[in-house]
């Protein structure tokens, strides 16, 4: 392991855990950033070197590899992409995971998976915790994140303060896979709350009404919300198509979840899709 960025002389406060963290992107990196800056001793991988870089000037050791990461580590922490990556990524450390570990999956999933890794890891006396974020990189930069937590209580008390280094709002919300099926409610609720603003605005368009004004207006009134606030906002011109593909895979999520559980949820499921794929017209017809 190669010592990088350690910035006059810091040191982790006595009897904190050393936290490791994987997946370096768009909210990774600050969500790590923030552990570092809260006295955490920070262990970090990535497979491009070139993704370590953003962290120059923050305190942390980078790991030759993931075995390496997780032999060295009290607490790891993966923000990546899908649960298949989350599964490959545990089956490569698990076999060097202290007794007593916690992993800590911050990526969106379905809760079956997160049963599925708790009971992996468990024979190893090794925790796992589904704690997914909400806020996206704004908030994460500024330290506001909203952490959904699902677990064993004692794993989620012992991250907490991890946890807290990058969320206004940290939430255990009880058995593992709870986190998970929270953070896929709240991803419903916004592309839900997105087609209704798309239905709103088709009305509206057959009126002799100012658009923009009015928007405003509800913005600030009762039918405020965060889909209306996020338009032109963290939800661009410049990444509306991606985003709009990353919505449609979590409403497919979703629906997986709600299968699971034994639920009929197809109306909402394709309310939502149609709230996701629907997202660029409408970035388009507000801006003209």
């Amino acid at each position: 392991m190669r010592t990088l960025g350690f910035v006059n002389g810091t040191t982790a406060p006595k009897n904190t855990p050393v936290v490791g963290f994987i997946g370096l992107g768009d909210q990774g990196l600050p969500m790590a950033s923030a552990v570092a800056e809260a006295g955490f001793a920070l262990r970090v991988w990535a497979r491009r070197p070139a993704s370590l870089e953003p962290l120059a000037g923050i305190p942390h050791q980078a790991a030759d590899s993931v075995e390496d990461l997780a032999a060295s580590c009290d607490v790891v922490a993966l923000c990546v992409g899908t649960d298949e990556d989350v599964e490959r990524l545990i089956a490569q450390m698990l076999p060097h995971l202290r007794s007593g570990a916690i992993v800590v999956n911050h990526g969106t999933g379905v809760p079956a998976i997160a049963t599925r890794l708790a009971e992996q890891c468990v024979a190893r006396q090794v925790a796992v915790l589904d704690a997914p974020v909400s806020g996206g990189r704004t908030a994460a930069e500024k330290k506001r994140l909203t952490c959904m937590v699902g677990g064993p209580d004692a794993a989620f008390e012992q991250c907490r303060p991890v946890f807290e280094a990058f969320s206004a709002h940290v939430v255990h919300l009880g058995q593992t896979g709870a986190g998970q099926t929270a953070k896929l409610f709240n991803n419903a609720l916004l592309m839900l709350n997105q087609r209704s603003i798309a239905d709103i605005i088709a009305l509206v368009d057959q009126l002799d009404l100012d658009l923009l004004s009015l928007l405003d207006v509800l913005k600030l009134a009762s039918g405020a919300s965060a889909a209306l606030s996020l338009l032109n906002t963290m939800v661009r011109t410049d990444n509306v198509e991606h985003l709009s593909k990353v919505e449609a895979l979590d409403m497919e999520l979703f629906d997986q979840a709600m299968r699971d559980a034994g639920i009929r949820a197809e109306e909402v499921t394709e309310r939502g899709l149609s709230g996701a794929r629907s997202l660029p017209a409408l970035l388009t017809r507000l801006n003209g």
